[in-house]
């Protein structure tokens, strides 16, 4: 059967691969130790639950405008001034299934063959398959632990080329943890305003989960003067343990927006009815339970880069957002595994951890860097300490 060019252009998404094949292990009865998933382990808040039942039970589940109901755009305004000083109207907000169909939205209506994209790298492993989908060209600005996994304005003005369409700028970061600074935002605004024809894709998901008592700064916010052409994607998966009720969103020029609920008439038609009343809520009630899911989060980070650290031939960014360790594997490359498979990579490396030690994680070439791996510590402390003793105990065997 003959498959559109389209499809053979790009990959399945390397973490949801894992995470389903850690899943099919463990339904085996083989006690694994998953670090592949992007979502929060703790439950969806009892108000918001509440809220979604109140809806199903209140009939609210029927067709709704594409682009949201009016009630979580003004919801997402609020929230939009509240935490990032930055003002929009109803007409200026997209409301779609997910951060990542958001991202796609815009990718769909904004990319035309021949576009380019500017991608920092490592990056999450849909944007580059993304913008090849709607024709453009992904252009990586590739950074490493020496600038704390950040774009330096000297890298972004060599990457910026007449047909620079938008830059993505992911913070915090999936798959790093790196969060830029408010002074770090500035200096890339000043360059990127030497740009005109240049837009910027802020993807904030991560926005609520930071640490270090570091304050998030969207690059809108800082250079009010980028706002017009500065699109801002958020959505309620990863601070309200929502990833199961699809909803995200994005911020920005009315004209645009209302491209993307065209688009999006054509697809999916409006983000479920009952998800849209859940986040309303989860806005506009209490955020009690989101300091508690922090602290627990940060608690996790240290113990587990400071245990990666601790393993010869390993180093670890110490990440101040999301919930994602980084480390550097590349200093075991080369090693022999105890059945005489050469490591040469992180895809061998992860192979390895997953057969021999019963640990999942995803291999770092999926976000760009093959020198690196990613583990997520959104689940329990007790499973994180099997996961590293695991990992500790299968670098020790290499020979």
């Amino acid at each position: 059967m003959k498959l559109a060019d389209r499809v053979n252009k790009i990959q399945p998404s390397p973490t949801l691969s894992i995470d389903a094949k850690a899943k099919a292990l463990k339904a085996q009865g083989i006690d694994i130790v998953g670090f592949g998933a992007g979502e929060p382990d703790f439950d969806t808040p009892e108000n918001i639950k509440a809220a979604g039942k109140k809806a199903i039970d209140g009939g609210f589940t029927k067709y709704m405008p594409v682009g949201g109901a009016d009630d979580l755009k003004d919801a997402i305004i609020a929230k939009m001034k509240r935490d990032n000083d930055l003002d929009y109207s109803r007409d200026e907000i997209s409301v779609a299934c997910g951060a990542k169909h958001t991202l796609y939205n815009i990718s769909q209506t904004l990319i035309q063959e021949g576009d380019e994209v500017i991608i920092p790298g490592p990056y999450w492993v849909s944007y580059p398959d993304q913008i090849v989908l709607a024709g453009g060209t992904p252009v990586f600005i590739m950074t490493d632990e020496v600038t704390g996994f950040k774009v330096t304005p000297e890298q972004l003005e060599q990457a910026i080329t007449p047909r620079t369409r938008y830059l993505i700028l992911n913070s915090p970061c999936n798959p790093t943890g790196s969060t830029y600074l408010k002074e770090e935002l500035i200096a890339l605004g000043q360059v990127l305003l030497k740009h005109p024809h240049v837009m910027v894709v802020a993807d904030d998901i991560y926005e609520k989960l930071i640490y270090d008592g570091i304050t998030f700064y969207n690059i809108a916010q800082v250079v009010p003067e980028l706002k017009p052409r500065t699109i801002v994607v958020n959505g309620v998966s990863k601070a309200y343990a929502m990833t199961g009720w699809r909803i995200g969103w994005a911020c920005g020029p009315k004209e645009i927006m209302g491209a993307m609920t065209k688009m999006q008439s054509q697809s999916t038609s409006n983000a479920t009815s009952i998800a849209q009343k859940a986040s309303v809520e989860a806005l506009n009630g209490s955020q009690e339970a989101l300091p508690p899911m922090v602290a627990e989060f940060e608690k996790r980070r240290t113990y587990i880069v400071d245990r990666l650290n601790a393993i010869p031939g390993v180093t670890c960014f110490r990440s101040n957002g999301a919930f994602y360790a980084f480390p550097n594997f590349s200093g075991i490359y080369g090693k022999s595994t105890p059945k005489g498979k050469k490591i040469e990579n992180s895809s061998d490396l992860a192979a390895y951890l997953l057969e021999d030690a019963n640990v999942a994680l995803v291999p770092g070439i999926a976000f760009g860097d093959d020198r690196y791996a990613r583990l997520s510590y959104a689940i329990s402390l007790e499973t994180i300490k099997k996961g590293v003793d695991r990992i500790e105990e299968a670098i020790k065997n290499l020979k």
